[in-house]
């Protein structure tokens, strides 16, 4: 018979060195993750990154700033530029370091791939949204730019990452952006979400654990000191000003009223019918498709037969054929209230849904 102290502390051994190994952003297998991505490319291409993102926000980059990004010291930092300026990519002035007109299109090449990779993960796979980010910091570093450019012809070349930030195109060209942070309406004013800032990865997760995404409308309630109070989707939220900065609007001169068009399916109840208008931009990747796939398009009538208790989930009627949805996704479906021949209704796009 097993001895059930021993048992325990070989089960206590066999967690710590598994902790030791695998621990999240200390382990062994971390620090090895963070070893491999020192290498010269690694560190050229996020050099290069940086030096854009700094030029974009009109703040001067410095050896300093370079070497706290990268997470390496100033001598190292010194070299790397040193390098950098023997490659005709960067150049040094009174204005601090800057990228030359190669080191530039270096720059928006290694971005275009970062930001099609998250649209991929985004609409293709189960990947979670925050980790987005993290593995196309991986992937924009080990694929060529034929893959990137295969790859964008398969998604029908996005123009923008699923964060809303424009994507450069091949040739190097890249809109500029005409949106303000949130924490820049003051109280009663409207404004729709277009950009949210992926970078700190600690922030991001806090707004998207708000359930915010681009397309959102939001109407500012108060402006203080130290919160930004909105109205998002009926719901009141909270941001403190450095994590509403990393929020981007474009200011509306009123609120658009446009969801008052239509109501989510799981408001419908057993023996209603409605009509599909579209699917929510938060719904993304297989479970957007999966619900496509079921018969979920505009102009599709559905009719809610059977409600479980809880009515989580409930089985709809779609063309014929009995599907349950989860409530979580039938919120994310927009419905006309109203029914008919299904050609006779609007088919609203993905921004009007938004």
């Amino acid at each position: 018979m097993i001895d059930p102290l021993l048992a325990l502390l070989v089960a206590f051994a066999v967690f710590g060195i598994f902790a030791v190994l695998f621990w999240p952003g200390k382990g062994i297998y971390a620090a090895y993750k963070k070893a491999k991505r020192n290498t010269s490319r690694v560190l050229i291409e996020d050099t290069l990154k940086h030096l854009y993102d700094y030029e974009e926000r009109n703040v001067h980059s410095t050896l300093r700033s370079i070497a706290g990004h990268l997470s390496v010291s100033s001598d190292d930092a010194t070299k790397l530029v040193q390098k950098l300026q023997s490659m005709g990519l960067v150049e040094s002035g009174q204005d601090g370091i800057q990228l030359t007109s190669q080191g530039r299109s270096y720059a928006l090449r290694v971005i275009r791939i970062h930001r099609l990779w998250e649209r991929y993960l985004a609409d293709e796979t189960s990947v979670k949204e925050t980790e987005w980010h993290l593995e196309a910091e991986e992937k924009e570093h080990n694929i060529s730019i034929e893959e990137a450019e295969t790859l964008a012809a398969q998604m029908g070349n996005p123009v923008f990452d699923p964060h809303g930030d424009p994507i450069p195109t091949k040739e190097g060209e890249i809109p500029k952006r005409k949106d303000i942070s949130l924490s820049g309406l003051r109280s009663g004013e409207f404004g729709r979400i277009t950009h949210i800032e992926d970078e700190p990865q600690a922030i991001y997760i806090q707004l998207v654990a708000q359930g915010l995404y681009p397309g959102m409308q939001v109407r500012i309630m108060d402006v203080g000191k130290n919160r930004i109070k909105f109205e998002v989707n009926g719901e009141e939220c909270i941001l403190a000003p450095l994590f509403a900065a990393n929020v981007h609007v474009v200011p509306l001169l009123k609120q658009e009223d446009i969801t008052s068009e239509f109501k989510s399916l799981s408001s419908l109840r057993k023996g209603e019918k409605a009509v599909v208008a579209g699917i929510s931009k938060a719904c993304r990747g297989p479970q957007r498709r999966r619900l496509m796939d079921l018969g979920i398009v505009p102009g599709t009538v559905v009719t809610v037969e059977l409600e479980s208790i809880g009515r989580d989930p409930v089985a709809y009627n779609i063309k014929g054929a009995t599907i349950a949805i989860r409530k979580k996704n039938a919120d994310q479906i927009y419905i006309h209230p109203k029914v008919g021949e299904p050609r006779a209704y609007k088919e609203f796009s993905q921004e009007e849904l938004n």
